[in-house]
């Protein structure tokens, strides 16, 4: 992707941008999109059978994103009123049929500051994030999409599709957001899920599992329901503080600084929040377990070696008594003198 701000910028922007399409893809073929800056990600569930019946299961904000990738979902969308849903979950039924679709799918949109919907791509198949969705409908969307591949009409109706609570979901990578969420390979050297109401862990995570330096830096999803967004968030802090993966980075500390900003809160977000919204102080380097766990190697090093360099040091007897210790005393009292190890 290029993004073009003027007329004398298409030119290079295109042979740029094809070149890397050619080279990457095998394929220089380009389109032009209108440019939205810092606009909401919002995208529908849908299940389609063979029979011809499409449902969709409400919208997820996933505009929580570093490199245009998402970081945190939640359904239902702080932006949605019931109308705007139903007028939208409306057109992507429509666009389903209209091209004859069979599976589970997400349409996804790009909305703007006066929730004008802007198609971006459809996902034909199962995402990452439908947890969520599940969390706040109840329907199974790993079971639905199984169904339909075996030909079984849907279980539901659209009617029958309801939005119960909030639920938010953050994925939690491998990566140092402080080093521009660069990859962090290693090996789990101690591992603690959060547990009680409301939350659900889905990683394939153990003490002494390696990530190895050629991976998808996904390595759990952690998720939380709760009756109300403000309730999830609680939920969702609480959890954090208890999610324990040790051994390597994680954005689990960028996930607790999201969720106690006052615009993330309000729900006030956008695509370029992690950078525009938070900045440095999300993406700080903060000293973690293993950080102190080296300066205490490196100090005890430290110390040895100055314990063995003082050791050879050749020891001479003073010459008479110490000028300097003469005039201490005659000038200092006892009461004077403070010592410290």
């Amino acid at each position: 992707m290029r993004i073009v701000e003027s007329k004398r910028e298409v030119g290079e922007a295109f042979e740029l941008a094809q070149l890397e399409a050619q080279t990457a893809f095998g394929n220089g073929e380009l389109y032009v999109e209108k440019m939205l800056t810092n606009p909401r990600h919002i995208e529908f569930q849908i299940l389609a059978d063979e029979n011809g019946s499409v449902i969709h299961l409400g919208e997820r904000e996933c505009s929580i994103q570093r490199k245009h990738q998402k970081l945190i979902e939640e359904s239902p969308s702080p932006l949605l009123t019931a109308e705007l849903r139903r007028t939208v979950g409306n057109m992507v039924v429509r666009a389903a049929k209209a091209i004859d679709y069979t599976n589970a799918g997400t349409i996804e949109f790009l909305v703007d500051e006066q929730a004008n919907f802007y198609f971006l791509e459809m996902n034909t198949r199962l995402q990452v994030e439908h947890l969520v969705t599940e969390l706040v409908t109840g329907i199974d969307i790993v079971k639905e999409q199984i169904r339909i591949a075996a030909g079984a009409p849907l279980q539901y109706k659209q009617d029958e599709v309801a939005l119960k609570g909030h639920a938010i979901d953050c994925r939690i990578n491998a990566e140092d957001p402080s080093r521009d969420f660069a990859p962090c390979p290693g090996t789990v050297t101690a591992y603690r899920v959060p547990g009680g109401p409301g939350v659900r862990v889905d990683s394939a995570l153990y003490s002494g599992y390696t990530v190895p330096m050629i991976y998808d830096s996904l390595i759990s999803k952690l998720a939380v329901w709760g009756r109300t967004r403000d309730e999830a968030i609680r939920r969702m802090k609480n959890a954090l503080d208890e999610y324990q993966i040790e051994g390597f980075r994680t954005t689990i500390p960028l996930h607790q600084k999201i969720l106690v900003d006052e615009h993330f809160i309000q729900g006030r977000i956008n695509t370029g929040f992690v950078y525009n919204r938070i900045g440095s102080r999300v993406l700080d380097r903060a000293l973690g377990s293993e950080d102190i766990a080296a300066l205490a190697v490196a100090l005890s090093l430290s110390r040895r070696k100055r314990k063995q360099d003082l050791a050879v040091i050749p020891q001479r007897k003073p010459a008479g008594r110490s000028r300097w210790r003469t005039f201490g005393r005659a000038s200092l009292g006892a009461q004077d003198f403070k010592w410290s190890a």
